[in-house]
């Protein structure tokens, strides 16, 4: 599991997001962990994944290519922030490539 540099945050997570980092990272307290990661899409049909982190906690959950790009509260925030990632990257791109976009911009933590 790879995290990104410049983590893109809901507003409920955003004072935590090391303590949750940390806490999936070594799957602890993931079942009453209540977050939502963003990752690349594991489908090459979509865009980006919304996993709730308990699910991460399963052995055979495919971690290891894993590429953590948001972290969320609820599934209602992470959906508002994946809708932010999109709308950043069609304005700076005039597409919406979100994996093109980080992968070669690397975002400017703002």
């Amino acid at each position: 599991m790879k995290w990104y540099d410049n983590l893109y945050l809901g507003d409920s997570v955003e004072k935590k997001a090391d303590k949750i980092k940390r806490k999936i990272s070594h799957g602890m307290g993931l079942d009453s962990l209540c977050t939502y990661v963003i990752s690349f899409a594991s489908n090459p049909d979509n865009l980006l994944d919304i996993i709730p982190a308990r699910e991460l906690r399963q052995k055979a959950y495919p971690k290891d290519r894993l590429r953590i790009i948001g972290l969320a509260g609820s599934r209602q925030e992470a959906l508002k922030v994946v809708q932010r990632i999109i709308e950043e990257t069609y304005q700076n791109t005039g597409d919406v490539d979100v994996y093109q976009y980080l992968k070669e911009n690397r975002r400017q933590e703002a």
